[in-house]
C-alpha cells in the first residue's frame, strides 16, 4: 500500500465534507433537491480528489501531474456559466425574477465554493503527512471555518438600518413615507394594495451602504428574496402588484413595496436583513484616492 493512501483519502475526505457544509438549499430553494445537490457533490469529490492528490504529486516532482489542476480551473469556470445559463431559463417563470445582477453572483459563488474544497485538501493532506493525527483534524476544523465565513459573505442589515412604513396613496400616487412607488388608476386595485401592501424604509448607515443599495441589481435581489420567503399576492398580467423598490434622490434611501402572501412585518425585516450584499453591487466611492494623491 502507498504512503500517501491514508494522507489523500483523509484530503478528499476533508474537502468532501467542506463542500457538504457549504451547500445548503435555503428559503430560495437552490440549489434544488435532490438532482442539482447530487450535481454539486459530485463536482466538490472531483475538486477535493484533485487537491488532494496535488500533494505527493508535487512531493514526488510529478510536475506533470499539477497541470491537472489548470485544468480543473477551467471545468470550474464552466460550473459558473452552467449555474448562469441555468438560473436564467429558470429567472424568465418566477413572479418576481432574481435579476442578472444576483444570478452573476450566484454562479460566481458556486465556482468559488470549489477551489475552497480544493484549498481545504492540499491544507489538509499536507498536515496529515507532517502533523500528528490531532493537528490534522484541528486543521481540517479550522478550514471548516474559514471556508464558512467565506461562504457567508456580507448581509444587507450590515450596512442599512430597516423601518417598516404603511404604504399610502396620494390620490392615485402610491408612497412609502415620502418615497413615491407608482400610479394606481383603478379604485379596485388601491384597495386591495393597502389591504395586502407593505412598505420597508432602508436607511444607509454610509455614503458606501448609499451607493450600493442604488444598484438596481442589489434592489431586485431584495424583491425576489422577500417575495420568496412571504409569497407574493399576484400573478401574471397584474402590473399594479409587482414589488417595486424605489429610492429617495435627495439622501439615497429606499423605499421597498411588497405585497406578501404572509403580512409578517418582523419575519419580512429578517428576510431583507438577511439578503446578501451582492458583489457586483458593492460601491466604495469614498475609498477613491483625490486625485494627485
Amino acid at each position: 500500500m502507498s504512503d500517501y493512501m491514508y494522507p489523500v483519502l483523509f484530503g478528499i475526505g476533508s474537502g468532501l465534507i467542506a463542500r457538504i457544509i457549504m451547500l445548503r438549499t435555503d428559503y430560495r430553494q437552490y440549489p434544488t433537491y435532490l438532482h442539482g445537490k447530487i450535481i454539486h457533490l459530485a463536482l466538490g469529490f472531483i475538486a477535493s480528489a484533485l487537491g488532494a492528490i496535488a500533494v505527493p504529486a508535487l512531493i514526488e516532482e510529478n510536475i506533470t501531474a499539477i497541470t491537472f489542476l489548470t485544468l480543473a480551473a477551467s471545468q470550474f469556470r464552466e460550473v459558473r456559466n452552467m449555474e448562469r445559463n441555468t438560473l436564467e431559463q429558470l429567472d424568465q417563470y418566477e413572479l418576481v425574477s432574481r435579476g442578472n445582477t444576483y444570478i452573476e453572483g450566484i454562479a460566481i459563488a458556486f465556482e468559488s465554493r470549489n477551489y475552497l474544497v480544493i484549498f481545504t485538501s492540499i491544507i489538509t493532506t499536507l498536515s496529515y503527512m507532517f502533523l500528528p493525527i490531532g493537528f490534522s483534524i484541528f486543521i481540517f476544523i479550522l478550514c471548516l471555518i474559514l471556508s464558512r465565513i467565506l461562504m457567508d459573505g456580507g448581509k444587507l442589515k450590515d450596512i442599512v438600518d430597516i423601518v417598516y412604513v404603511q404604504p399610502h396613496f396620494e390620490r392615485e400616487g402610491l408612497y412609502v413615507d415620502n418615497i413615491y412607488i407608482m400610479n394606481i388608476g383603478l379604485k379596485e386595485r388601491r384597495e386591495e394594495v393597502l389591504k395586502y401592501g407593505m412598505g420597508f424604509i432602508l436607511k444607509p448607515k454610509s455614503f458606501n451602504a448609499r451607493m450600493t443599495i442604488a444598484n438596481l441589481g442589489q434592489r431586485q435581489a431584495i424583491l425576489h428574496d422577500v417575495s420568496t420567503a412571504l409569497g407574493v399576492y399576484r400573478d401574471s398580467g397584474t402590473p399594479a402588484f409587482v414589488p417595486l423598490a424605489k429610492r429617495d434622490l435627495n439622501d439615497g434611501r429606499v423605499a421597498v413595496f411588497i405585497l406578501p402572501q404572509e403580512r409578517n412585518i418582523k419575519k419580512a425585516i429578517e428576510i431583507i436583513g438577511s439578503t446578501p450584499t451582492l458583489e457586483n453591487a458593492i460601491r466604495l466611492p469614498t475609498k477613491r484616492k483625490k486625485e494627485g494623491g
